[in-house]
């Protein structure tokens, strides 16, 4: 059987910036092994499944190397743009059915919007694995799927070097440790990365589903709703945001790595 593959950098509109994401059109879904175990070949922090309910409404399922995820925004973000620029869509708006529920992406001029759940975080404690590999330590620690550390400047999660021994020792299925602060920049409202533990890919490049947490996070903190964001990885990436009632809108632009076919 083949199936087209396409790479593609997402949160960005340059190549080898952004998160990549491997994205696999299907007619109809195969073994979730089989799934699991192209994810496992691609080797990058997602690959994303979608099999068409009608021509602009799709079933979506995404995949790490380690296990199935319930929600990636750099992800969506590739699927929606391989459904616009490679499989001919001439719609503006996509739907998507998930485990995390109904998600939409418009075509909004360059850009691509994510229309995605609020998960605001609680106050939470930090564990002591994930204390102990930290070389600097937060401010504040919240979580809601992903655990959220606060911290005093931008600088500091620039300079974060996680002990990644260390920190693999605590699994936080599925979710991961995001670092944040205010940025430096006038037109940047804050700065983040993320690290996940015993995961094939432990930084994150660009995470779409972590500003779910940070959006209405600094919202709150900042008493506004609209937002640029920066996850400053190595890759990097650039994020507008909207806090929308209980939605968090992500804007971002996408480029193609690559096409082919795989044969399972």
């Amino acid at each position: 059987m083949e199936i087209k593959i396409f790479q593609i950098d997402a949160f960005t509109d340059r190549l080898f910036g952004g998160n990549p994401a491997a994205v696999c059109p299907l007619d109809h879904w195969l073994e979730d092994e089989t799934l699991q175990n192209i994810a496992i070949e691609n080797n990058l922090a997602e690959t994303v499944f979608f099999v068409p309910l009608s021509d602009n409404h799709f079933h979506i399922r995404w995949f790490t190397p380690e296990i199935e995820m319930d929600l990636c925004g750099h992800a969506t973000l590739a699927a929606t743009f391989v459904i616009f620029e490679h499989l001919g869509c001439t719609d503006t708006e996509v739907m998507f059915d998930s485990q995390s529920g109904p998600l939409k992406v418009t075509k909004a001029n360059e850009y691509l919007e994510l229309d995605f759940p609020s998960r605001p975080p609680q106050k939470a404690t930090l564990p002591k694995n994930i204390s102990d590999g930290l070389n600097i330590q937060p401010l504040e620690v919240w979580k809601a799927r992903d655990y959220l550390l606060v911290y005093n400047a931008e600088e500091d999660i620039k300079n974060i070097t996680p002990n990644i021994e260390i920190i693999n020792q605590i699994n936080i299925d599925p979710g991961g440790i995001i670092v944040t602060a205010l940025g430096n920049a006038d037109d940047v409202d804050f700065v983040s990365r993320l690290f996940t533990p015993q995961a094939t890919v432990f930084e994150d490049p660009v995470t779409g589903s972590a500003h779910c947490t940070l959006v209405p996070f600094w919202a709150e903190r900042l008493h506004k709703t609209d937002f640029r964001a920066l996850q400053i990885s190595k890759r990097g990436g650039e994020l507008l945001c909207r806090l929308q009632n209980d939605r968090v809108l992500i804007k971002g632009k996408a480029v193609t790595y690559l096409q082919g076919v795989i044969h399972v």
